[in-house]
């Protein structure tokens, strides 16, 4: 199996795009799909994606027309039932990212510390509760 892509269903598709791309300084190119409109039923086409270096898709898609679209009730995709992980290539940058990220409005989760099983993480949660743990594998290299 390999997942395509993830979508997080987020409050303001606005706020969330200036966070992850003016914030986290991720290459968001800006929102797509604007000519769909939703209405109290079906959802709008509104998102906004990035490709990713290993070719992941990260959208960031309306709360409520990730929910319409799903057809489960808004509160099904709020918050954070999981956490995505951020490798990194030193602990420098997993502090700059914890940093960067709480300069654009993240909420400080775990402050970054050396782990025994040979990390350095911290976690952070976006403006929607989006759990993100920023790692940096001890040995040099991620697993798999």
């Amino acid at each position: 199996m390999t997942i395509s892509a993830i979508t997080l269903g987020v409050r303001d598709l606005q706020h969330s795009l200036r966070f992850y791309r003016d914030g986290l300084g991720l290459p968001f190119p800006g929102i797509i799909g604007t000519e769909f409109t939703g209405d109290a039923e079906n959802p709008g086409g509104s998102t906004a994606m990035l490709t990713l270096g290993n070719g992941l898709i990260l959208s960031l898609y309306g709360r409520d027309d990730l929910a319409k679209d799903a057809g489960v009730a808004p509160d099904r995709v709020t918050g954070s039932g999981v956490s995505l992980g951020w490798f990194v290539e030193s602990g420098g940058e997993v502090d700059d990212i914890l940093q960067r990220a709480a300069a654009a409005g993240a909420t400080m989760v775990r402050a970054p510390l050396q782990r025994p099983w040979g990390i350095y993480a911290g976690y952070f949660g976006d403006p929607d509760r989006h759990l993100w743990e920023v790692v940096h594998f001890l040995s040099g290299s991620a697993p798999g």
